[in-house]
């Protein structure tokens, strides 16, 4: 589907720290985002990334210890872009996250923010 200026652009949160996921609801939130998911696991986020209704992911690499690697694939496969986030170091990275944008942990949350304009641009004017 494509990116469009006259809505929020919707985004899913694969994330299994439930703190981190809280504060990424409420600041992407208030950034103009929709969140139209979250996942604190591999399948359920398989699950809603098969569902569509997304414009970008936000896709922690290790979720409790399983790889996110499958997610980055179905993400790819589906032209969704996403912005993949560990505390691993990019060279770390299997190659399944090639085609996402890399941001480090721990992260400012305007980094975050901006990685997703910048693979989103239909909404580059979003407010800050």
């Amino acid at each position: 589907m494509p990116v469009s200026a006259d809505r929020a652009p919707r985004i899913l949160i694969v994330e299994d720290e439930p703190m981190i996921v809280f504060m990424l609801e409420d600041m992407l939130t208030e950034a103009g985002f929709e969140i139209v998911g979250v996942a604190t696991a591999l399948e359920p986020a398989l699950a809603l990334i098969a569902g569509g209704n997304i414009d970008a992911t936000l896709l922690d690499a290790n979720l409790a210890g399983i790889s996110s690697a499958p997610a980055a694939l179905a993400l790819t496969a589906r032209a969704i872009p996403y912005v993949v986030v560990s505390g691993y170091s990019k060279s770390q990275q299997d190659d399944a996250y090639s085609a996402g944008l890399f941001v480090s942990k721990p992260f400012k949350m305007a980094t975050l923010i901006a990685a997703l304009r910048s693979i989103l641009p239909g909404f580059a004017a979003l407010p800050n």
